[in-house]
This record gives structure tokens, sequence and C-alpha cells, in this order.
């Protein structure tokens, strides 16, 4: 391109930048603006070397036509309006400003000063001007061209009764995978990889989650201290995949990734942060959204319009009550699926996005509009139920076709095995699909996602190692993440050779699995867990981008066998329909009853059984009634051993269902080791 391009004056929509094949339009949303500027760059990104006013405003939209503009060119955006803090309102026009609909965002920060729209020097802080041009150390977007052959690409549409999903961290998955090429690992063509995918396929997980993958940014305390924001929960694009994690460069690479899941027959969930974005509070940097409209994209206090309202805990909060906002997330969901191929999302704080002025209204706009969207409502839909907000715990109350964490599932199971007195009752519940929260709205078990451990808090390796959390690596005096875990140590803090104490973790990892994988709703697997992954105590490593974090592949030699143990549990659970129900236990099925819960006494148990405080040990059947085998689990979370005395209908003709369980020495009769867990089969 040479002297000044042509300006034409283009169209209002698509939002972004769109090449057409003869030219590129531009159009950028701003309602309290006065003037936006479309600033070019040469490819080093270095060197801007046009400015140019978009032409035409029309519904608050700001848009022109550049016929001599091709794919590859590097742009953002100068903004001028009023500097009103107190109002609301913080344009800069020193501050270059990336498009929010941008498909590609490359190069990397470089924190200064610069990148904040006020004086960081001055006594009144925020309410400052700063003049100093931020374009130097900001990332540029690119426009990008999005042709890919996809050939006979079809999304593999698994039932939520016959999905597993492994969430997974796209650079820690590969990083230092032996068998992965150098220049891939880390990266989108690392996880595409023959023997990742080959991994994934031994596991049988249908469905990887993936960790944000949209662009995002590294806080400036981290870079400074020698961290990073390794998690990526800080998204300053929803269009633009994550650059480092693109070896080639290109987004047809993330394409790539998903034409080659769907060929194996995996899907894949993206893990999206729709509450919140990389700016912060009013002390944050002016890196788009803040500098293109603040008072339209943010929800401001409205008795300190200076101010954030932050139920995110992060600073901001989206304001999906604005038409705008609700489009941009409509829009960016509708090209995931549209354009990129994905299966479904999991919404980070998903609370937030039903909340208004009142609190939560889960009939508010947004979830409406995703129901009746042709597109969005055929995905898998996932909702972390909560946000730090009041009422920010919102397990339950998604509307019908939407699946959510199960906390309570978590925590239950976890203190279930852990010894605490009076969870038998909690466990059955959570082992039946946690009817007492989905079972309205015409929802099934499928509504439950269940995990026993997390990218967020302890391994499994860690939930059975240590008593208390080790997170003084982040530099916040370990105050940061969760007190309490429910985890328990086995005896020893940390890692042992205490052959005793590893043998009993060991079983603890094989109880937590079983219950998990062999539970009603739908089993989360975190990666790495089947490979004993250690974070060493840190339950909050989102700032940790190094071994800390990152997959071991040479693993435990001592825990090698656990994900032999998976795999065989996933066989087990994909063979038999009993474990995985498309609707609730109610009794009865077919005429017969599909399950009976008993003491170890032997006796059915009733209410005044359920309560027992003193009760560890519990035997489920799961009748085939015709359908499927018998199946009988034995629970006993009590270091004693119990002797199970089933009615004699019941006490006899089982084999062992998993002979790798870890208990094999433990059975004679129906009698069952302490800390321990059988799974038999009749046929």
């Amino acid at each position: 391109m040479n002297g000044n391009p042509r300006v034409l004056p283009g169209k209002p929509e698509p939002l972004g930048a769109t090449w057409d094949g003869s030219g590129v339009n531009f159009a950028l949303f701003s309602e309290h603006a006065e003037r936006v500027q479309l600033c070019l760059f040469d490819d080093t990104g270095q060197s801007e070397i046009a400015t140019l006013d978009l032409p035409e405003h029309i519904h608050n939209v700001w848009h022109g036509y550049l016929p001599d503009v091709r794919p590859g060119q590097l742009y953002g955006y100068r903004i001028s309006g009023p500097y009103e803090p107190e109002r609301g309102h913080r344009f800069n026009p020193n501050k270059l400003l990336l498009d929010p609909y941008a498909r590609a965002i490359v190069g990397n920060m470089r924190w200064s000063d610069a990148q904040f729209g006020y004086c960081v020097d001055s006594h009144n802080r925020d309410l400052s001007f700063d003049h100093k041009d931020s374009a130097p150390g900001m990332p540029k977007c690119q426009v990008a061209d999005t042709a890919f052959n996809w050939d006979n690409d079809a999304p593999p549409r698994i039932s939520w009764e016959n999905t597993v999903i492994y969430e997974l961290h796209v650079r820690g998955f590969t990083i230092q995978h032996p068998d992965v090429a150098a220049p891939f690992r880390g990266t989108f063509a690392g996880l595409a990889a023959e023997p990742v995918i080959d991994h994934f396929t031994r596991l049988g997980i249908s469905a990887i989650e993936l960790m944000p993958i949209h662009a995002f940014v590294d806080d400036r305390w981290l870079v400074n201290h020698n961290l990073r924001n390794y998690w990526g929960y800080n998204s300053i694009g929803y269009f633009a995949p994550h650059t480092p994690y693109c070896a080639s460069g290109h987004i047809s690479e993330f394409k790539m990734l998903v034409k080659r899941m769907h060929q194996a027959g995996i899907e894949v969930i993206l893990d999206v942060v729709y509450n919140h974005t990389g700016e912060g509070d009013q002390l944050g940097p002016t890196l788009s959204f803040r500098g293109i409209d603040n008072a339209s994209y943010y929800w401001l206090n409205p008795n300190s319009p200076r101010h954030y309202i932050n139920v995110t805990g992060c600073g901001n909060t989206l304001n999906v009550t604005h038409p705008q906002v609700q489009k941009l997330i409509m829009d960016s969901l509708r090209y995931w699926v549209d354009e990129m191929h994905v299966d479904g999302f999991r919404f980070d704080l998903a609370a937030t996005l039903g909340r208004d002025t009142n609190g939560s209204d889960w009939s508010n706009t947004f979830f409406s509009m995703i129901q009746q969207d042709p597109v969005l409502s055929g995905v898998k839909l996932i909702a972390e139920p909560w946000d730090v907000g009041i009422h920010g715990y919102q397990a339950g109350n998604f509307p019908g076709g939407w699946s959510e964490w199960n906390g309570r599932y978590r925590d239950s199971i976890r203190r279930y095995w852990r010894g605490d007195a009076g969870f038998a009752g909690e466990l059955a519940s959570r082992l039946s699909g946690s009817s007492d929260l989905y079972q309205t709205r015409d929802r099934r078990p499928s509504a439950s996602i269940n995990f026993i451990t997390s990218h967020d808090g302890f391994t499994l390796t860690d939930l059975v190692s240590y008593n208390e959390k080790h997170n003084e690596q982040n530099l916040e005096d370990n105050a940061d993440g969760a007190t309490e875990n429910f985890s328990w140590n086995c005896g020893v803090e940390g890692p042992t050779d205490d052959a005793t104490i590893n043998a009993l973790r060991d079983r603890q990892k094989r109880n937590l699995l079983t219950t998990l994988l062999l539970s009603q709703g739908v089993p989360m697997l975190l990666a790495g867990d089947e490979m004993g992954r250690t974070q060493s105590g840190n339950n909050n490593a989102y700032c940790q981008d190094n071994p800390l974090s990152w997959i071991n592949w040479g693993g435990d030699p001592r825990s090698t066998h656990i994900g032999e143990f998976v795999a065989q549990l996933i066989r087990l659970r994909r063979a038999h329909p009993v474990f995985r129900r498309g609707t609730f236990f109610n009794g009865r099925h077919n005429g017969h009853e599909d399950v009976l819960w008993f003491g170890a006494e032997g006796q059915e148990l009733d209410e005044t059984g359920w309560i027992n405080p003193n009760r560890y040990a519990l035997a489920v059947l799961l009748p085939g009634a015709g359908l499927d085998d018998d199946f009988l689990l034995l629970m006993n979370s009590d270091p004693q051993p119990v002797e199970f005395q089933l009615p004699p209908e019941f006490s006899t003709g089982w084999t062992p269902a998993l002979p790798a369980d870890g208990c094999e020495a433990s059975l004679s009769g129906l009698r069952l080791e302490g800390q321990c867990m059988k799974v038999l089969r009749r046929l």
C-alpha cells in the first residue's frame, strides 16, 4: 500500500475488519465517541503509516471501506470524546485501542505507563489525563483471511449421556511432551499432534474443554514480578485466538485442531470469559473497551460512575444488559461455532450473565437469546454457576438446556472420602445426579457436570497429599486461593517415601475417580490427574507458567497405572447404561426398582438410616432390569473394614467389574477394607 489509502463510506455491518475479496470494511461501535480514527501500521507494527477518520457514523457505528487494504494489514483505533471519569467517560486519543471484533491480534504487550489513560504518577490518579502515545507498546489487530478447507468436517454431536469431559490448558498440556515437535509444543498444532490425540483416545474421553484461548493479556504486576496470567481469564478480544498458542501465527491453526479432533470423534469445548475483561478497575489500563465506550461496555456504579460494579472479583463487569454487549457476546459465540466449528462453551462466572440492576434475573435477555438462537441452542452450554456478588451462588437455577459445574458434587465427594461424619446421604444425592438441584424445568442428570478437581484448586495428587494450600510462589504471602479444600494428606504433608501412606493415597485416588466416573451426570476430568500431576500444594496456580503447572509427561512412575485405571472406568461407563441414565432415579423402572441403597448391616436405608452421622459404609445396587447387568457398588470411607450383610437375593453371584481397583486382596465375600471402594457385576 503506497501513499494515503482511499476511504469510502463502507457499511455499518458486520462489525470488525471484513475482507470481501476486493478491500476491507471497518466498522466500530461507539455511542459516545466524537471522532474515530483508524490507524494502519507497517508489518513490524511499530510504524503508524496512516491515520484515517472513519467517514460515516450511523446508529452509533462508525465505518469506512478501504479498497487498497488486504489481509495481513495491522491496525488499531484512536477515539476522541469526553474524558470525564466522574460521568463514566474515559476517551483518550493518545491510546491505541484494540478492535473488539478483531479476528486476529498479533504482537506482545510491552507494559509502560503509556497504556494507562491517566497519569500514573499524578496525585489525582484516574481523574488526570495522560498524553503519552501507547501504540509502540501495544499489540495490533490484523485483518484476517478466514478461508479454510474444512472438507467434510461435521460435529460429532455426542449426547450428554455419552460425554466425558477432559479439561486442559493448551500451552501446559504439550509444552513438555517429548513426542511433539519442539516448534509446536504449547500450541494448537501441538495439541493436534498424533501422540496427543492417541492419549485422548486411549483414555476414552469424548470432549476436550480448553481453558481460555481468546486473546488475553498478562497483568502488569505479574510481568513485573516474572509471573504470567497463565490461566488466561483476562480476555481482551473475543474473536481472536491467543497469538502465542498459534505456532504458525495464523488462525487456521485453531481450525486444524478442531478438524483433527472431530476426525477422532472428540468434541472441542471452549472456556469463555464474557463476564469481565483484562482492563481491570478504574486504575487499570486503557486497551480496548474502556477507550472505545466505557459507559456502554461496563457496568458502572450509578451513584459514582467513576467506579465499576465488580461482581467478578476482577475489577470490572461487562454490562450484559446493554444491547451492544449482548450483540458482542452473541456474535462472538456464533463466530466460534459457525467459523471455528467448536462444539460448546463453558461460561466462566456465568451467574454474572444473568444479572441485571436488581441482581439475577434468569429470564433476562441473554439467556432468552441463547435459547431461541438456532445455532447456539444446539451446542453444549455449561455454566460456572457463581460469581462473587450478592446471591452469587446460583447452582440449579440455570434454564433448561444448560449444564452446570456442580461445586456441591466436588465438595461432598471429597468430604465423604476424607471420612467426614454424616456425608453418606449427601454422597447418595450426588452419585444419583443431584436431583435436588436439577430436577426442575424439565432438566436431566446431564445438567450436573460432576468433577473432583479442576484447574482451580488442588490436583488429584495434591488433594490426597496436602492438608493446607502452599501458594507462596504466587508472591501473595499464601493469602490467595481457597483456604478450605476438603483435602487430606493421609498422614504426611507433601511427598513421602512411606509405602503405607503412598498406598493409601493411591487407593483414595481410585475411590474418587471411581465415584466420579460411575455417578449419574456428566463427568469431567482434570488433565494430568491420570499421570499423578502435582502442583506441590499450590491451589491457585493461575500465574505459574512453568513446570509447576505444566504436564510432566515423564510422570510419577508410581502413578502410571492410574491412567490405565481411568481408561478402564470410562470403558465400563460407556459399556453400561446403568451408569449414564437419561433420567433421574424415581424408585422404579420398567416394573423394577431402579436403585437400592443398603447399610452394611443389610437393611434398605430409610430416612432414619440416612441421617445416622456414623454411617460410612454404603452398598448401592443398580439393577439392569433386563437391559443391562446388575451392578453393586460397595463404599467404605471409614478406616476400619466392614462386612456387608445384604439380603440373600443380593449377596451372591458377584464378580469384580474393575480387577485393577486396588482392593483385590481386600474382598472376601462382601468384606471391604477401610477407605476402599469395590464395583461388582452380576450377569
